[in-house]
């Protein structure tokens, strides 16, 4: 068995790093009207070029930009794209974090979605400026906008949902295909709706919307597909989904739907899978039956909602268990998450983080070479 060349790499990580204090400062500072979005930019790139360096110095093969230019993982991509609009309101109904009274904000969609501008190029441009080893991008999924957008506002611009998922995708694979050309090789999307169906409440949360949560999985990995449907072969697409990770907290437990399991692991046109499996809220490793020979499974394992290190043992115990279910070599290692989903960031330290990602190196070389 031997390390990957390619990604995802054996020890991998997910993308948003925690901010440093300056960055927390300097982003207050600039709401207060206090800080010009020239000097904020450059601070952020000398954080980002610290990040970056960082990732590479504990031995990395990939590196991300932390997401240091972002308040919400899935809110400014996606606002990013002419159409969609903010506002105060309540995008997850019963379904909400817990341990905390923040919610994001709320996603509208004011008139039909256009790409009339990059949304986030500009941030891979610069991570790879700056990068020796691959540089990682990450957006959302598409789907996040259906299922935590206001569906009043969606309905009134869209009565036919399929033009909305055809402009939708449509942004979405022009935002990629000038990703590409502007050297993105490894692409992350990230869609929190494939582990939060297993969840009963939020299944009753969609069903008040008027959804059928089976018909929604199908619907948004459809989205998906459309969305990657033109990304050339050595681009690599990987997907990341997670129970939610907000400040330490989460939405939703249970394990993988076997109906979510099954349609979306046959059915998503992409090369690898990132599965949170750090806590007993994700359930056992049986829906990995599921994941079509061939592809490659990244065991989220470890927590980056926590400070204390996982037992390397048991990390190779549990990667043994998966095993069964996925061949080894088709396996790879990292936390469940990022570590800083949004501007707040987890309830653990910089030296914390650094020492998760060094134990996701350390077991990944014990395992694989």
């Amino acid at each position: 068995m031997t390390q990957r060349k390619t990604p995802p790499f054996r020890a991998d990580h997910v993308g948003s790093l925690l901010r440093p204090a300056e960055l927390h400062e300097a982003r207050a500072k600039a709401r207060r009207g206090e800080m010009g979005a020239e000097a904020l930019r450059a601070l952020q790139d000398r954080h980002i070029r610290d990040a970056v360096a960082k990732q590479e110095s504990v031995g990395m093969q990939l590196v991300t930009d932390g997401e240091f230019r972002r308040d919400w993982w899935h809110i400014d991509f996606i606002h990013g794209f002419d159409g969609v609009e903010l506002a105060a309101g309540d995008a997850y109904g019963d379904a909400k974090f817990k341990n905390t009274e923040e919610q994001p904000p709320f996603m509208t969609v004011k008139s039909r979605i256009r790409r009339s501008k990059p949304s986030m190029l500009e941030h891979f441009k610069f991570l790879k400026s700056v990068a020796k080893r691959t540089p990682k991008f990450t957006m959302p999924s598409p789907a996040m906008l259906h299922a935590r957008g206001d569906r009043a506002s969606l309905r009134k611009t869209y009565p036919d949902l399929d033009e909305f998922w055809a402009d939708l995708t449509q942004a979405y694979r022009e935002e990629i295909a000038d990703l590409y050309q502007a050297g993105c090789r490894y692409l992350q999307i990230d869609d929190t709706t494939i582990a939060m169906w297993g969840d009963p409440k939020v299944q009753e949360q969609f069903r008040k919307l008027g959804d059928d949560p089976k018909r929604d999985a199908a619907m948004y990995a459809d989205a998906v597909n459309a969305a990657i449907r033109d990304v050339p072969e050595d681009m690599t697409v990987a997907i990341h989904t997670c129970r939610g990770n907000f400040k330490s907290t989460w939405l939703a437990s249970g394990a993988y739907a076997d109906f979510v399991a099954e349609r979306v692991f046959t059915g998503l046109e992409v090369d690898a899978f990132f599965l949170e499996y750090d806590t007993e809220r994700a359930g056992g490793f049986e829906p990995l039956r599921y994941v079509p020979k061939g592809k490659t499974v990244v065991l989220g394992l470890v927590s980056s909602k926590v400070p204390e290190l996982e037992k390397k043992d048991d990390l190779r115990r549990r990667i043994d268990a998966a095993a069964k279910f996925v061949p080894l070599e088709n396996l790879c290692l990292s936390p469940q998450c990022g570590f800083s989903s949004t501007h707040h960031g987890n309830k653990l330290t910089a030296d914390d983080q650094w020492r998760k990602l060094g134990l996701v190196l350390e077991v990944s070389k014990s395992v694989w070479g």
